[in-house]
């Protein structure tokens, strides 16, 4: 060992990141590897590496005893001040050794530990560059296909495309160029162990990130994004900036903007909506491409709403196997039931048939009279009992001996 040594070694931890003094001390178990060969593995040995030189020593230390009994451990007085003239009795002492016999044996195991070394470090450095990489969208081609499970190559690595991570109809072939989202990093004895999907949603986001500049420079924010993969993805974005139309700065001049993400996604619909803290609004505007009529808020604090659509809109809001509503609810949080106008119109009937119905309990109340007192919101006998007079003759129609007659039926009824 020399000073070549030590000039590789800086070399190494300059480019490897590995340090000298780590590769100092593999080399230093090493000799005594080495030597441990050549008189068994009970010595005990202490080697050392100048790190300014790179010279290489090495001692066996043993205890100074009057008589030997074990003469790899221990030695004899009479010998031990032969190295040392101050040795004593119970006392350990260091005898050099000739490192020559075994220092190219040693050398050669320090090789083979050095590069190993390498190569976990630049695994561990390549698995620190992939996890900091989480969320990103990286470019490859498809080296392998097995049992579905896509293998790509990044160049420097590879990584999985696992079934559960493509998108439906999406299909791919070997050499393929491909783009895909990193979502997990882990680490393996062979290399970092890389996940990809084409179905998370962050991938759209990352898209319109590259195509859009103003969500690059977050004058345009994307609120929310959910997706059904392969079929319909619906995205919320807004303007931090008044005279810049979110939903058109995302579309571009003629769809310039969005054409690229919709073939890279191979087709998939992308629905975007501005974002609105007004729940109709924003309910509205989710169930694109559906034209909505009305949104009734039915519970705040249960975030549901009620939606009617034109007949012939119905399937079109509701979608294929539903996804279209489901994905509104999803970008809004809210639980929205979508009905057509003729199932509001029928719901309403029905209604007020079943409170009809219990209204024809009032012995001697006519037909008509049961109606006004329905569209007067008049409804449950029990409450009709305890009305005053007063109270029903400000309906049209009814004077103080029909209320009379009314009230008295509903006592009647609820005995």
């Amino acid at each position: 060992m020399s000073s070549e040594l030590i000039n590789a070694l800086e070399t190494i931890q300059k480019e490897k990141k590995i340090s000298k003094e780590e590769i100092l001390h593999v080399i230093e178990n090493a000799l005594v590897s080495a030597y441990k060969k050549h008189v068994g593995k009970a010595v005990n040995v202490e080697a050392k590496v100048n790190p300014e030189t790179g010279a290489m020593s090495a001692c066996v230390i043993k205890k100074v005893v009057e008589e030997v009994s074990n003469p790899l451990l221990e030695v004899s007085l009479q010998d031990a001040k032969k190295v040392s003239k101050s040795a004593k009795v119970d006392e350990e002492i260091k005898i050099p050794l000739d490192t020559d016999d075994f220092s190219r044996i040693a050398a050669q195991t320090a090789k083979q530990v050095i590069v190993q070394k390498i190569r976990e470090s630049e695994r561990d450095s390549l698995y620190e560059e992939m996890k900091g990489k989480i969320g990103e969208m990286i470019n490859g081609s498809i080296y392998k296909i097995a049992n579905r499970n896509i293998i790509v190559d990044l160049g420097r690595t590879e990584a999985i495309l696992p079934v559960s991570e493509q998108a439906p109809k999406e299909t791919f072939s070997v050499g393929q160029h491909i783009r895909a989202l990193i979502i997990k990093a882990e680490k393996n004895a062979k290399g970092p162990n890389i996940v990809l999907s084409r179905t998370h949603p962050d991938l759209v986001k990352v898209l319109f990130e590259l195509e859009v500049p103003e969500i690059y420079e977050k004058v345009v924010d994307i609120v929310n994004i959910v997706r059904e993969p392969g079929l319909r993805t619906k995205i919320s974005v807004i303007s931090h900036n008044s005279k810049v139309d979110p939903v058109g700065a995302c579309v571009g001049v003629k769809g310039a903007r969005i054409k690229p993400i919709i073939d890279e996604l191979r087709g998939e619909r992308i629905d975007l909506i501005p974002f609105s803290n007004d729940p109709v609004k924003y309910i509205t505007a989710a169930l694109s491409p559906a034209k909505v009529l009305t949104v009734a808020i039915i519970s705040e604090e249960e975030k549901k709403a009620e939606v009617i659509v034109a007949n012939d809109m119905l399937s079109l809001a509701i979608g294929k196997s539903g996804h279209n509503v489901r994905l509104a609810a999803r970008l809004t949080g809210w639980h929205i039931d979508v009905k057509s106008e003729e199932q509001k119109k029928q719901e309403t009937e029905q209604k007020i048939a079943n409170k009809t119905s219990e209204l024809e309990q009032l012995k001697g109340v006519s037909d008509k009279t049961i109606e006004l007192l329905v569209q007067a919101g008049f409804t449950n006998i029990n409450k009709i009992a305890e009305l005053k007079v007063e109270d029903l003759t400000t309906l049209p129609g009814i004077g103080e001996k029909t209320a009379e007659k009314i009230i008295e039926a509903a006592k009647e009824a609820i005995k």
